[in-house]
């Protein structure tokens, strides 16, 4: 889709659909997008950027609580929290 947007629009594009880290980073670096929206990941992973940057397995999505009322879901997902057997980063 994107190379076929690309030639026909010479102003920032942004890539949105199913974006992962590393498809992002491709689309990036081929030029085929100027930036990345990665709307689904960060309502699970707050941390995002940390995750991506240290190589951090993502969080899913809790889909029962998209678009549902009550106080769960949206902003209440934890950041990586590192164990002996997936130590990872070091933040809290």
């Amino acid at each position: 889709m994107f190379q076929h947007f690309r030639p026909l629009f010479n102003g920032t594009l942004i890539a949105n659909v199913n974006m992962d880290r590393e498809r992002g980073n491709r689309l990036v670096a081929e030029g085929l997008a100027d930036l990345i929206a990665f709307g689904r990941p960060y309502v699970a992973n707050p941390d995002l950027v940390l995750r991506f940057t240290e190589n951090i397995p993502l969080a899913e999505v809790d889909w029962e609580t998209v678009y549902a009322s009550g106080s769960h879901g949206y902003s209440d997902y934890p950041t990586y929290q590192p164990s002996e057997r997936n130590p990872g980063a070091e933040y809290a």
